[in-house]
């Protein structure tokens, strides 16, 4: 940038209204904002194309209990006894059938299945053991693989596409603005150097008519408060002149903003602004999609139909597959195995605000639709406005231009009756300042001519066209 910035400067060449243009798609920052926002939603778009890989989790938890696990063993106690008692009776069975090949007698069962079933349960512990640790780490590796979201990966990636391609369209209007903008502050800066020359000559004239005034004071043919008069006039045409400059020092500044390059930059410009006709034919076919306000209204529609598909996902089920691998588990009540892999489903069988945002997902989607129509309405008002702007300008700078003309030959004239002492010197100024009038009001009504050109021109898109009517 500072390279660029000084071959410009070192050569001494005016810089063009195309080479701000340049300097401005690379170090303008608001569209080197635009630039990143757009390279954000790329990295975006990139990570939701990956949202089908698994997810990999290292899991792991520390548990510290304020007393340690109880084993409840009274509500367990009566299975026990009974259990163990069939068992002895079943066991003293099979011994005495191995023995007499006969089976006990009945009454033998049942006294072996009471006797048994007092000296479990007086044996049976009448209280809750507790498990000496009250602390457990536990470690692992989960897995999560999406199967079926229900068509919301699909959408969210679309989601995401809408926004790089807004943010690519961003770009574009970006640049366009910023390129309007800087057609705008060359064409400030042609002008107030058209008024800076201008002003320059008029202060000449004005000088050399107060140094006239002062020999005719000193000859005594002019009255000395003719001379005081000449005195305020010069004095205003200097103040005058000088604000031109401070403006034009206003106006790089602005500029280099808009450029990007530092405000104290030499940047040169030293052509004036030259009347020349432009023909603004009138636009055909549907010239406003090509701007990219119109496409940028238009993205939104995309936008908010892949934002109703996400909003009618949230009514279908969602499937993962799951699995864990045990890296760490000790002293625990319970050991689980090493590793285990499942079907996880997740389904919102009643929300009451998923029909809400369908709604509101499809009322988005009519008025993006309305903010197209908007925007294509709203170019078509400035394109034609900018056109009748340039005709209205035309016919006032026409019109001007006979004035000054009129104006500098009676300038002109009076200054010729001054010196065969025809006229005063007051007579000289105010003629001098009338034509300085009549020539602002011409200048600046070409320069507002252009700006008309210069929006015409922006409202089908192309605010670059400008350059080959600034010579």
């Amino acid at each position: 940038m500072i390279l660029a910035i000084f071959v410009v400067t070192a050569n001494g060449q005016t810089t063009s209204l195309e080479t701000c243009f340049n300097l401005a798609r690379d170090h303008n920052m608001t569209l080197r904002q635009a630039k990143s926002a757009l390279l954000s939603s790329q990295y975006n778009l990139q990570a939701e194309k990956k949202s089908y890989l698994p997810k990999v989790d290292l899991l792991s938890s520390y548990t510290y209990l304020s007393s340690p696990l109880t084993v409840n063993l009274q509500t367990v106690k009566d299975g026990i006894v009974e259990g163990s008692s069939k068992q002895s009776v079943n066991a003293a069975n099979e011994v005495f059938k191995e023995v007499t090949g006969n089976d006990l007698s009945q009454a033998a069962q049942d006294r072996i299945y009471n006797a048994s079933k007092n000296i479990i349960g007086s044996v049976y512990p009448n209280y809750n053991p507790s498990l000496s640790k009250q602390s457990y780490f536990v470690a692992g590796l989960g897995v999560r693989q999406p199967i079926f979201l229900g068509n919301k990966l699909d959408a969210a990636s679309n989601l995401a596409q809408s926004l790089v391609n807004s943010a690519d369209i961003n770009v574009d209007l970006v640049n366009k603005e910023v390129d309007f903008l800087i057609a705008a502050q060359y064409l400030r800066i042609l002008y107030l150097n058209t008024l800076f020359n201008k002003q320059q000559i008029m202060v000449d004239a004005l000088t050399k008519n107060n140094n006239y005034a002062q020999e005719l004071v000193k000859n005594q043919i002019l009255a000395p408060y003719q001379k005081s008069w000449t005195n305020v006039i010069l004095t205003q045409a200097e103040s005058h002149f000088n604000n031109i400059k401070l403006e034009q020092q206003n106006a790089y500044i602005e500029l280099n903003k808009l450029l990007g390059v530092p405000l104290d930059s030499a940047i040169i410009i030293t052509d004036t602004l030259k009347y020349a006709v432009i023909e603004p034919f009138k636009p055909e076919g549907d010239f406003w999609e090509s701007n990219p306000v119109y496409k940028m209204a238009g993205s939104k529609i995309s936008y908010a139909k892949t934002a109703e598909k996400i909003s009618s996902s949230f009514s279908l089920p969602n499937i993962f597959a799951i699995g864990n691998y045990n890296l760490y588990q000790r002293d625990l009540p319970l050991l689980m195995p090493d590793w285990f892999v499942g079907l996880e489903l997740q389904w919102t069988l009643f929300n009451g605000q998923t029909r809400k945002r369908t709604l509101a997902a499809r009322q988005l989607i009519e008025e993006a639709k309305l903010a197209e129509k908007n925007a294509s309405l709203g170019i078509q008002v400035l394109s034609t406005v900018a056109r009748n702007k340039m005709k209205s300008l035309q016919n006032e700078v026409a019109s001007l231009d006979n004035a000054r003309k009129d104006a500098h030959t009676t300038s002109r004239l009076i200054t010729e009756r001054m010196r065969n002492q025809l006229s005063s010197p007051k007579d000289v100024n105010d003629a001098l300042l009338i034509e300085t009038e009549i020539e602002k009001g011409y200048h600046t009504a070409v320069f507002g001519y252009y700006l008309a050109a210069a929006e015409y021109f922006n409202s089908l898109g192309k605010p670059q066209q400008i350059t080959q009517y600034i010579k």
